[in-house]
């Protein structure tokens, strides 16, 4: 399917319309409001939610793509054709993407999950029957996911 290993940092987001998943399919990116972002961006792979607009396909992750990379940008520069969008001024993180995957199992969610965003590990990802099971709990790996964020972090304080 994908070269997702055990160790790799997976960012967990809302893929808010169908829209912006076209955008991911066909341009390779997602946007992220600066003021809305998580505590690090420098992670392997970025899967995706999709909440009730989404029909048959609602309440579940069935796509990841690798992260290669980010910038920040003018909500305008994004979506050239939303310039007079109330906040097409305000700064967006600009994920540069690979090719987006659909994974060969869907994660769904037996109702409805609100969040922005979650962190796991690829190897919660790959073995995920439902999305609860992506949640890291307490123990070893978890101070470990979080140790990994703490470091990736630091290094995007120095870049």
């Amino acid at each position: 399917m994908t070269d997702v290993h055990s160790d790799d940092l997976v960012l967990i987001a809302v893929m808010k319309n169908p829209r912006d998943l076209e955008i991911a399919r066909v341009l390779g990116w997602y946007r992220i409001p600066v003021q809305t972002t998580p505590k690090t961006l420098r992670v392997d792979w970025i899967a995706f939610y999709l909440p009730l607009v989404f029909g048959e396909e609602k309440w579940s992750i069935r796509y990841l793509a690798s992260v290669k990379g980010y910038e920040l940008v003018k909500r305008r520069e994004l979506l050239q054709d939303e310039t007079d969008h109330l906040r097409a001024d305000e700064p967006y993180f600009k994920i540069q993407m690979g090719p987006l995957v659909q994974l060969s199992r869907p994660i769904p969610s037996r109702r409805w999950r609100r969040f922005t965003f979650l962190y796991t590990t690829g190897d919660r990802l790959l073995k995920a029957r439902e999305i609860k099971d992506l949640r890291v709990p307490a123990s070893k790996t978890r101070d470990r996911l979080w140790r990994i964020i703490r470091e990736r972090e630091a290094l995007s304080d120095r870049i």
